[in-house]
């Protein structure tokens, strides 16, 4: 490989002849050869929002020269773009803070500056520290482009969030005719309608949906201008609110002023709190996928209420047969979350003082839990949910199977008399509903409160409709009198 020599603060380094990074780069590469792994796309669009917000404002305060902040302009414009992603190479498991990612980010800049004014690699017409990273620093540039690369992508993230939520709505309504058995502590339970187990999904995803939104809004706030501890050293006065306002203009976000500088710098409070809200979606996720799954089981041998869209074959050695593989990768993705949020936690507690160190794994981590909710949530909702398949058949057969029902006997008979019915029933392995007409006709049920037996037609009426039992209230007109 070709290769030119560049000179920083410590000595003469070799760098590959048209790589568009310089010697600090190069030195990270080599020190932290760790996950293989690059920046996320959304930090790079950050960092090259905030450097093209930087040249024009220090610009327009009289601190650099038009010529070379017209040059950073361009040369971040197209980092913003996605022209030079290949020239971000410093793992994310390096150095504390992100200072190797900021310099690649300020050579790469510099560089492609130099050759816009028509000089060589390596030259650097325009200078990685003094004109790229003029009034700024490694420690309030990093916190600002973790906060808004999380917010660039809020709109693909919601946008799969609410595309669930309507995929679940919209089984809801389908599915509101089935009546089958509910389930608590995983045994019988008195009737639901599937569209009411799936209408639950959908409120509970869009209420999180709700947190993601509201935890973003902490990220709004820019600490960009503290410089290295929160001072503003050797940044113009008004960087700050011109960077914050400049910033609103160059990404579309909604953006606003810190109220302390300091905080911004030593909290992570923001990010974890953003963090957390899509734990909390995480958990909800998997919740759902795990009854999806249950609800799914068999055919032959399980619950087969549901069944999902035949999309592969399950098995390299049992032929026919097909598994839930989009409720499985939901819940693979979401345990990596559920990971991926403690790092977070554990790296955010970890600052000291002026600056949290750590910062380049929250960086990643916020990324990756972003990228795999948006990937996994719109796969799930596309080949999962919205192929799902009602079986009312199997869900009927399960109910007829369910002694619970007769929790519907409770107004005419009374508690304990329907929970001697049941263990009658599922002792003889009977239905329930044979075993209180047989017995009501020989007179053994005793109403609750009239001094009489209840009638065989009391027993139809009661469990006749079940779907009444999934609409709530009083039972029965003797119930409703009595109260």
């Amino acid at each position: 490989m070709e290769e030119r020599i560049e000179h920083d603060t410590m000595g003469e380094v070799r760098v590959p002849a048209q790589a568009l990074y310089g010697a600090q780069t190069i030195r990270a590469v080599v020190n932290f050869p760790v996950s293989d792994r690059r920046p996320w796309r959304a930090f790079i669009w950050s960092l090259g929002a905030i450097k093209l917000a930087a040249a024009e404002v220090n610009r327009d305060l009289g601190l650099l020269e038009p010529d070379k902040a017209s040059a950073i302009a361009q040369a971040a414009r197209e980092v913003m773009e996605g022209r030079w992603d290949a020239e971000f190479v410093v793992d994310p498991f390096q150095a504390g803070a992100g200072t190797s990612h900021h310099m690649n980010a300020n050579e790469v800049l510099a560089n492609r500056a130099t050759l816009i004014l028509g000089g060589v690699l390596g030259e650097y017409r325009v200078h990685p520290n003094d004109d790229v990273n003029l009034g700024q620093s490694t420690n309030d540039v990093i916190p600002t482009a973790i906060r808004l690369g999380c917010l660039w992508r809020m709109e693909d993230l919601l946008g799969v969030v609410d595309q669930l939520t309507g995929e679940l709505r919209h089984k809801a309504e389908s599915f509101d005719s089935i009546v089958k058995s509910g389930r608590t502590h995983l045994q019988d339970a008195v009737p639901v309608r599937l569209g009411q187990e799936f209408g639950a999904y959908a409120h509970a995803v869009a209420h999180d949906r709700a947190r993601l939104s509201r935890a973003a809004e902490g990220l709004r706030r820019l600490g960009i201008g503290g410089t290295a501890v929160g001072t503003g050293l050797n940044a113009h006065p008004e960087f700050h609110p011109r960077m914050v306002a400049r910033l609103r203009e160059v990404t579309g976000l909604d953006l606003s002023t810190s109220s302390d500088l300091f905080e911004s710098m030593q909290s992570m409070a923001d990010a974890v709190d953003f963090s957390a809200a899509m734990r909390t979606l995480a958990l909800t996720l998997t919740r759902i996928a795990n009854d999806l799954r249950l609800m799914a089981s068999g055919p032959a041998s399980g619950l087969d209420e549901i069944r999902f869209a035949p999309l592969q074959p399950g098995s390299s050695i049992m032929p026919g047969k097909v598994n839930p593989v989009m409720a499985e990768m939901l819940n693979q993705a979401m345990y990596q979350i559920l990971g991926l949020d403690l790092a977070v936690a554990l790296a955010s507690q970890a600052g000291q003082f002026e600056l949290n160190v750590m910062m380049p794994i929250i960086a990643h981590d916020l990324f990756e839990m972003m990228q795999l909710m948006i990937g996994a949530i719109g796969a799930f909702a596309e080949r999962g949910v919205k192929s799902l398949m009602a079986n009312p058949e199997r869900a009927a057969q399960g109910l007829e199977r369910n002694a619970i029902i007769a929790t519907a006997l409770n107004p005419l008979i009374g508690y304990a008399a329907a929970a001697e019915l049941v263990k009658a029933a599922q002792a003889a392995g009977r239905g329930l509903r044979e075993v209180a007409l047989e017995r009501a006709k020989r007179g053994e049920l005793a109403h609750r409160h009239a001094a009489r037996a209840v009638t065989p037609a009391e027993v139809e009426t009661a469990l006749n409709d079940v779907r009444r039992l999934t609409e709530g209230g009083l039972q029965n007109d003797a119930q409703a009198s009595h109260a």
